[in-house]
């Protein structure tokens, strides 16, 4: 009877269709609509079916998508007919990441256009260029708060070069990813500005409210996330005398997506960006779209209908389009952002690996393994048509997010452990070379992030300060040994810009106003051009982490072990230093490659017998993928050198 509903609800639509839309080819389109307005009108139903302008605002939905499919350029609905024949595409073994900023790597579109070689050199094919849209200049929170959701900030180009970025891009097979900010406004935004000026219409866009009643029954549930900088989550506007809910920042509103009407105009912005070349979105902040009193505001429930209606509407539009979620939540929440009960992705086909990131920092601090063990033993199974993005750092703060059970497992107290980790990466324990810099510091826990960049805090830095030799080899191998776990982990490795290189931390953020109070800014490069053409001259610092990384990435796309079909498997040895897994074709389940990953500083052993199940072999016959020689062996147990790894198959 519910399927009659809605496809009695899709006729009635149809017949409304004005003739702008019904007079163009639509084949594709109708045949996708048709596939999917069941779980469409389903969700859509869940989420606004008790209003009274439902029908109307279906109709609205449905023409939205219908007028961005007309947009859609030919060349682009080719390309989505390709993948829909070859739907595991993105789970191949030859993808491999950047995120940066484009003003930061290249001035800005046009000189990322220039720069695409170097990308191709490395190895990488996937490019994450972070937030391009128009923002305010001094309060953008690095362009993550938006003043115009359909223009670029003319610091960084125009939409015709992001067109012939992206054109270019498709030519040298380099996919786009680009953000689209889903929670939040900046204030100065055309829909905050007539919400100021008193439009009710628009004022139902955000939270707005006359007293604090309703923002302090908000209050008593929901967390702080930048407690010392902006406390709190609600802002008085002087102007618009209301309340409004400012989760991040007190200039940046939050979208009310109980309003159908601000449903459809983000999957509106979502569609015009997949029609400009995006071949994979990164949505932001989407843990936090669903605001219920009573609640911390964040996972719930609700939040997860609207992404999996926005995947459902982009597979009629643009099916070649994938999305990212930007979860940095708990692993039993993250993988729930995949779709819940589900075998392929019906939220986001791809999720950051923020437990495995905050992992392995741990194990760089604590020089050992027991958390980074215990901790991928409590990362849930992802779901078969989905994938990690794997990286080592981004644009963001570390966080210390673990499950206090993990590091209780792991033989340690959860809050001396944490005060330890901050007090190791930002170089203020004994012996630690690191330079990072405490973020988000809650004077009420003693809790806090960490912002620096991967080269400083590894202790490369201190070792460039001090010309300690020894200290700089330990920071190039330690460099070398967390890139071999994102390449071997399983899912997407997504490196950041400058790491390929051993940029430093840039203190230049602490000269401008708008930047100095935001020390996440210290690991946001702006890249030196010369540093870089160093990564060509023998025995720099730069050409020994460039020349690595690209023969270790040329070493993955070779290995169809690396790619992701939930083929790995984790080994628990007896070596405490020691991070093992197995990755394996699942076709062909005798093609395998052991993992070894020894995160101290002194070489370890491996009794060859506690990974038997593995494989069955002697002396001589196993041979490491990287480096094309046998390891050192030794009593039937394996050496692995300090700060090193292995990627071994047997001969």
């Amino acid at each position: 009877m519910y399927e009659q509903i809605s496809h009695s609800l899709l006729n009635d639509i149809l017949n409304q269709i004005k003739p702008d839309i019904y007079e163009q080819d639509l084949r594709h389109f109708y045949t996708r609509l048709g596939a999917n307005f069941y779980a469409i009108h389903s969700l859509f139903d869940r989420l606004y079916g008790n209003r009274p302008d439902f029908k109307e605002q279906s109709l609205r939905l449905v023409e939205t998508m219908a007028r961005q499919y007309i947009k859609r350029p030919d060349k682009l609905k080719d390309l989505d007919i390709e993948r829909e024949d070859d739907y595991n595409w993105f789970l191949s073994q030859e993808w491999v990441g950047m995120a940066l900023y484009s003003n930061g790597f290249a001035n800005d579109l046009k000189g990322m256009k220039e720069h695409l070689s170097y990308f191709q050199e490395l190895g990488v094919n996937l490019v994450h260029i972070m937030p391009i849209m128009k923002c305010p200049e001094g309060r953008s929170d690095g362009g993550y708060a938006i003043s115009d959701f359909r223009e670029i900030d003319d610091r960084i180009g125009t939409l015709e070069d992001l067109n012939e970025l992206s054109s270019e891009m498709q030519q040298r097979d380099l996919l786009l990813v680009l953000d689209v900010v889903l929670n939040h406004t900046s204030d100065e935004h055309e829909w905050a500005q007539k919400a100021r000026s008193g439009d009710p219409v628009y004022q139902d866009y955000f939270y707005t409210f006359e007293s604090r009643n309703i923002p302090d029954m908000f209050e008593q549930s929901m967390l702080e996330v930048f407690p010392e900088t902006a406390p709190g989550n609600f802002t008085w506007d002087e102007e618009m005398q209301r309340w409004v809910m400012t989760v991040f920042n007190n200039y940046q509103w939050d979208l009310n997506y109980s309003n159908p009407a601000v449903f459809i105009e983000m999957l509106d912005v979502i569609l015009f960006w997949a029609n400009q070349g995006a071949d994979i979105l990164r949505l932001d902040a989407v843990a936090f779209l669903w605001k219920k009193i009573g609640s911390t505001c964040q996972n719930e429930h609700e939040a997860h209908l609207i992404l999996q209606l926005l995947k459902d509407c982009c597979q009629v539009t643009a099916p070649g389009v994938l999305f990212i979620a930007e979860a940095i939540v708990a692993p039993v929440e993250v993988t729930k952002y995949f779709g819940e009960d589900a075998v392929i992705a019906k939220e986001c086909e791809i999720a950051y690996n923020a437990t495995f990131m905050a992992l392995m920092w741990d194990a760089v601090a604590t020089k050992n393994a027991k958390l980074l063990n215990q901790g991928i033993k409590s990362l849930p199974v992802k779901l078969e048509r989905a994938t990690w993005l794997n990286y080592v750092r981004c644009h963001d703060d570390i966080g210390l997010g673990f499950d206090d059970k993990d590091i209780i497992k792991a033989g340690y107290d959860p809050n001396s452990h944490r005060r330890f980790l901050i007090d190791y990466l930002t170089g203020q324990f004994d012996d630690s070379h690191a330079r990072g810099l405490p973020f988000g510091e809650n004077a009420k826990t003693g809790d806090a992030r960490i912002s620096g960049s991967l080269a400083s805090l590894v202790g490369l830095q201190y070792a460039m300060e001090t010309g300690d030799i020894e200290a700089t080899e330990d920071a190039v191998k330690i460099i070398l040994l967390l890139h071999s776990m994102i390449l071997a982990f399983g899912g997407i490795p997504l490196l950041y810009y400058g790491d390929e290189i051993g940029t430093l931390n840039d203190d230049a953020y602490l000269s401008d106003p708008n930047k100095m109070d935001d020390n996440r800014w210290v690991h946001r490069p702006h890249i030196d051009w010369e540093k870089t053409e160093r990564r060509n001259t023998t025995g720099t610092v730069e050409y020994q982490i460039f020349s690595a990384l690209k023969k270790m990435i040329a070493v993955r796309k070779e290995i169809s072990v690396f790619s992701d079909f939930n083929n790995r498997e984790l080994i628990e040895v007896d070596n405490e230093n020691l991070f093992v897994i197995s990755r394996f074709d699942p076709h062909k389940f005798s093609d395998r490659v052991l993992v070894v990953a020894n995160f101290n500083s002194k070489p370890q052993s491996l009794n060859l017998e506690e990974v038997s199940s593995w494989g069955s072999y002697q002396n001589g016959e196993l041979m490491d993928l990287y480096t094309r020689q046998s390891p050192e062996i030794f009593n039937n147990a394996l050496i692995v050198p300090g700060f090193s790894f292995y990627w071994l198959y047997e001969m």
